[in-house]
């Protein structure tokens, strides 16, 4: 691996450990000539499904315009980079999964709001907005409304745990 400050060829592994889901490998590493410490990520090259577009056309799957949508919808929010790591490889071993060549652009946008909904509310609403084309105020509200209707598995275990903590657990039978 080049150094990235100094360009040299010779750099050394100085820690490797796993990263993300597991399925990726992050490793520290230092070169010999001027010492620097860089990290760098493997992965597995994976043949993700052509996009279908909307308009028809058919192109490869780009996993860095995923990340950068997805961190425009998370921008200024109190999520991590490791959150947002973990829900791309949520979405890509789920087109991987599917076993499917081609998947369309729509099914992908639904994976993205799937994860962001369990993230951060707001995020979710920035996707959804663009993604499903608000036009007014109107789809805002829409839209929140089903949020607070339907709300997510990680709100819905958080209630629990807050309905567990108010109602004290009734004592048990004694036994005689």
């Amino acid at each position: 691996m080049r150094c990235p400050f100094c360009g040299a060829q010779d750099t050394k592994v100085v820690d490797s450990r796993l990263s993300g889901d597991g399925d990726q490998v992050r490793r520290r590493r230092r070169c010999v000539v001027c010492n620097e410490r860089f990290t760098t990520y493997e992965s597995a090259e994976l043949n993700l499904p052509r996009v279908i577009k909307r308009d028809g056309s058919r192109v490869p799957f780009d996993g860095r315009k995923l990340r950068s949508g997805i961190l425009r919808a998370a921008e200024k929010r109190p999520i991590s980079t490791e959150q947002i790591d973990a829900a791309l490889s949520h979405i890509n071993r789920k087109l991987l999964g599917s076993g499917e060549r081609e998947v369309s652009s729509r099914r992908i946008g639904e994976l993205v709001m799937e994860e962001l909904r369990e993230l951060d509310q707001v995020a979710y609403v920035r996707f959804a907005s663009v993604y499903r084309k608000f036009e007014d105020v109107a789809a805002f509200r829409e839209e929140i409304e089903r949020l607070e209707r339907h709300p997510s598995a990680a709100e819905k275990k958080a209630q629990l745990d807050l309905l567990a903590e108010l109602e004290p657990m009734p004592p048990a039978p004694r036994k005689p």
